[in-house]
């Protein structure tokens, strides 16, 4: 089956969010069970990292009508781990240090959207599906129906559309259905691409898209409601019949505690012995004493989607009545960049905050923590909770989302479980469930081994989704 993948970021070469992480990986593991999926961004000129450049080749230029103008486009293209990669070229619209944020980002990937189309005639590959990611690709489905409808090399086309997060969905005025795209006024005035006095390009997508899902079972259900669907939810109970999720991979190669390079002392399920040891080194790098209590981490965007705030909230009273140490390490909105370090200095042997995004710095977190947090107020999927299931770190989450279909609570009874979890999203709720679970580290050893093994074993690879994604794939 041939699959063209569209995204507008792509690892190893730009990311700003999961997104990249999906276009990174999702291919390369269909390839591998004999799939032919390409993947298609654009050629961001100044981001685009130098390790790769002398690896591209110009395949093709053509032109592309927009806004009323002509603009080149140029194919550029590699492969690398056995994907075929294509980068679209305009200096005009990708250039400068950031990926989105620019004035012009509706004309930038209405501009992208028709070059993808355009691309695939030029360069003769017609793929059997086109899976496109977000606002910024969820056009095309519809110019697949409309514009382009009488070409037949692009008519048999199937289109998925898979979405990341709802709140991003590529609002702008009514006209740019027309200026940018050279639709037809019919598409707006029978409510098809219209949103309040605007067009939604997200909502767009869906009511086009021959099948839409998102990146979990759980958000699948949710974003069809009021709560999490962000003024889209009616579209969704409409097109429900066409909805489905699936769990996203981890790159079970990388992240991997008996191979990671960041990881001073490498262990297994095996043998945790080393794990112990990553503890303790990460108490001597930040100067922590010993405690009885487990080391609690979190990995983390400090922004209030994260519960970074509910965190905030819980924590001086949890760190007066217990003798737990936890690390956080992250960046995000001012207002908590600052209030964390404020509770840092009140809390001296318990509590260090580093401002900062450091790859290397949060693999050892992963190994030598005891608990990973993450009381997201919503989660689309989330994949620092697998990570830290890898490394024998119990996840302790918000039951929401994504987070929902990968960690399974504890349970008392039975036994069974990768983690912990709390349904009511509140300060006392989480304040509970952190207590809960260190009374599990400090009381039941045998217990937690046995939760940890059972986290480790979980199969989060991109094996399993693609799989899934191949049998969606056939049902177009």
């Amino acid at each position: 089956m041939k699959t063209l993948f569209a995204a507008s970021e792509v690892v190893p070469f730009y990311k700003t969010g999961s997104l990249g992480d999906v276009a990174g990986a999702l291919p390369n593991a269909l390839n591998k069970q004999g799939d032919d999926v390409r993947v298609v961004a654009p050629f961001y000129h100044d981001i685009f990292p130098d390790e790769y450049r002398d690896q591209l080749m110009d395949l093709r230029w053509f032109t592309v009508w927009i806004n009323h103008h002509e603009e080149y486009a140029g194919v550029k293209t590699m492969r690398l781990n056995g994907v075929i990669y294509y980068f679209i070229d305009n200096r005009s619209y990708f250039s400068g240090k950031k990926l989105y944020d620019h004035w012009n980002d509706g004309e930038r990937f209405a501009f992208f959207q028709l070059a993808v189309i355009e691309m695939m005639q030029e360069i003769d590959f017609i793929p059997d599906v086109l899976h496109v990611n977000d606002w910024h690709t969820s056009m095309i489905p519809a110019l697949f129906k409309t514009r382009y409808n009488w070409q037949q090399p692009l008519a048999n086309i199937k289109t998925l559309l898979t979405i990341h997060n709802m709140q991003f969905q590529g609002a702008y005025a009514a006209d740019t259905l027309q200026t940018f795209f050279d639709l037809d006024w019919n598409m707006y005035s029978s409510g098809e691409a219209r949103f309040g006095d605007g067009s939604n390009w997200l909502k767009t997508g869906m009511v086009f898209a021959d099948r839409i899902n998102t990146v979990s079972p759980t958000y699948a259900e949710e974003i069809k409601t009021a709560e999490f669907g962000e003024r889209l939810d009616p579209i969704l109970r409409l097109y429900e019949d066409k909805l489905s999720g699936i769990v996203n991979g981890v790159d079970t190669d990388r992240y991997n505690p008996e191979t990671d390079p960041d990881v001073p002392v490498k262990f297994s399920r095996d043998d945790l012995s080393g794990k112990a040891a990553d503890k303790q080194a990460l108490r001597e790098e930040f100067s922590l004493p010993d405690a009885a209590g487990p080391l609690m981490v979190m990995v983390s965007r400090l922004t209030p989607q994260k519960g970074v705030h509910l965190l905030a909230e819980a924590l001086p009273y949890f760190m007066a009545t217990h003798d737990a140490q936890i690390i956080i390490l992250g960046t995000g909105i001012p207002e908590l960049e600052g209030q964390l370090p404020h509770l840092a200095a009140q809390y001296p042997n318990q509590l260090r905050v580093i401002i900062d995004f450091d790859v290397h710095l949060a693999q050892r977190l992963y190994a030598g923590a005891d608990m990973f947090l993450m009381p997201s107020a919503f989660e689309p999927c989330g994949i620092s909770q697998m990570m830290a299931q890898l490394y024998g770190t119990l996840p302790l989450v918000h039951q929401v989302g994504g987070l929902c279909d990968t960690v399974e609570p504890y349970n008392e009874v039975t036994g069974e479980g990768n983690g912990f979890g709390f349904k009511q999203f509140d300060a006392g709720t989480l304040g509970w469930m952190m207590d809960y679970a260190q009374q599990t580290f400090l009381h039941k050893p045998a217990v937690w081994r046995q939760l940890q093994e059972q986290a480790m074993g979980v199969d989060v690879s991109w094996t399993r989704s693609a799989e899934a994604y191949h049998a969606l794939y056939e049902q177009l």
